[in-house]
């Protein structure tokens, strides 16, 4: 029973290759047709992830065979990068009609990894709504909510019966797949509110339109920075949330899965701040490029270094007679950055809050630094006993000899955290106060800066106390 209950946990957790499938059934003999109805049956998202096995004859075979919606979801899936290739690939007014089933922003990212002539060859192609949808999203910059937008969706007016409004929605929705969720304005075209699909379809015959309007929906202005906005829209889990211009009239919509790209996004830009980049890498990425992304924190890193580097060197008469603390160097720097690092990843987290006031940030820093201080004194006192005795035992020295070393370790890492804890706080609320992006600046020189300190206090201890006071060497 047992056994079988382990195979069958091993076949629900292995995911079928959907994509060695499709692969096969694009490479068959089978007439359009047959391969076209095989094809539907899988998800976009699965034909998008085979087409990189497939080679550039056997691609252009599918775009032939396959419906031009179905093309434009699988188009979605993929990077946009490997979209703009496969849009590439296609008769310019196929491509074009595939751009025209996208979802705008979805589109105006791929056609932004083309090459200006096709790019242009391709939407002269359009149709003149698509075409205005491309400029409207055009008009907003990369990081505004905006340019995330997609103009997929069912817009009524307010002044409507229920049966009006049921039929301006059977109206638009052959048009418009986003129909979750009805978005309302007034004869000025102003945005008033939304509908729930569920609630128009149960409402009664007698039910008034404006009853079943959420005047507090949740909305954006398309002019707004991402990284305001990213907060507001993981607090509601709506599908869709409209975008508005200057004036309060609606523009678009984001849908749940731009929601989640853009969350996506944002946190792949705050990895590769946090390592000292200034924007994330690809894998075709020309070398000049990630090079020139990286040097410059590495070259003020280098220099840091140097004199983390040259500090050692002044301890050169400890190490020469004290040759084992050199085998707890790297506890101590370890515990130091590890410690900088949860507080930075704290600080960067309330720094999103723009209503945090002065005295709440002298607060976190404090608070900061008593936990430090709380955590080091835990862990001192556990290297001080565990480590005296590792050295007496294991090493072969001296009770008293073992446990000053352990000592002088323990202490270190208390006075290491406190500092570190202070300085993974501090210095990303100073970028913040002069404008540089914490998140850039703050990762790589806190390891620095934390590194340094430590060493000073873990060599400046042990030359005190060891060899000035104790004199064991």
């Amino acid at each position: 029973m047992e056994n079988e209950m382990e195979r069958t946990e091993e076949m629900t957790s292995v995911r079928p290759d959907y994509a060695s499938e499709i692969v096969g059934i694009i490479r068959s003999n089978a007439s359009p047709k047959v391969m076209s109805e095989k094809l539907e049956d899988y998800h976009e998202n699965d034909i998008a992830e085979s087409l990189d096995q497939l080679t550039g004859a056997e691609r252009k075979k599918l775009y032939r065979i396959m419906d031009v919606e179905i093309l434009a979801g699988i188009l979605e899936y993929a990077q946009e990068e490997m979209a703009g290739q496969y849009l590439t690939e296609m008769d310019v007014k196929k491509a074009a009609t595939v751009v025209e089933h996208m979802e705008s922003d979805a589109a105006l990212a791929t056609l932004h990894t083309i090459e200006k002539e096709k790019r242009a060859l391709i939407i002269d192609c359009m149709d003149e709504e698509s075409k205005r949808d491309l400029v409207l999203l055009s008009s907003f910059d990369e990081d505004e909510i905006g340019s995330r937008m997609t103009t997929n969706h069912i817009v009524i007016r307010e002044n409507l019966t229920v049966k009006q409004a049921m039929g301006e929605l059977i109206a638009q929705a052959p048009e418009n797949d986003n129909i979750s969720t009805l978005f309302v304005v007034d004869e000025n075209g102003e945005y008033y509110g939304a509908v729930d699909l569920k609630e128009l379809i149960i409402a009664r015959p007698g039910t008034a339109f404006e009853d079943l309007i959420m005047t507090s929906y949740p909305y954006v202005y398309g002019h707004e920075d991402i990284d305001d906005c990213i907060e507001k829209l993981k607090d509601y889990s709506e599908d869709l949330i409209p975008v508005l211009d200057n004036n309060n009239h609606l523009l678009g919509v984001i849908t749940s899965q731009s929601v989640i790209q853009v969350v996506d996004d944002e946190m792949g830009e705050d990895y590769a701040k946090l390592a000292g980049l200034t924007a994330e890498e690809d894998l075709k990425e020309p070398l000049r490029e990630s090079m020139k992304k990286r040097l410059p924190w590495l070259f003020i890193l280098l220099a840091l270094g140097m004199m983390v580097s040259t500090v050692v060197g002044l301890f050169e008469q400890v190490v020469s007679k004290l040759t084992i603390i050199m085998a707890f160097q790297s506890l101590i720097l370890g515990m130091a950055g590890n410690v900088g690092t949860q507080s930075l990843a704290v600080t960067i987290r309330v720094l999103t809050d723009d209503s945090v006031t002065g005295r709440q940030k002298l607060g976190l820093i404090f608070k900061e630094m008593r936990v430090g201080f709380s955590n080091g004194l835990l862990l001192g006192l556990a290297s001080f006993v565990i480590l005296g005795l590792y050295v007496m035992v294991v090493k072969g020295r001296q009770g008293m000899m073992a446990f000053a070393i352990s000592g002088c370790i323990g202490i270190s890492l208390v006075v290491a955290m406190v500092f570190s804890s202070a300085v993974g706080t501090m210095i990303p609320l100073f970028f913040k106060k002069i404008k540089i992006d914490p998140a850039v600046a703050s990762g790589p020189l806190i390891t620095t800066v934390n590194d340094l300190v430590a060493v000073v206090t873990y060599y400046g201890l042990s030359w005190v106390l060891l060899l000035q006071v104790m004199h064991l060497a």
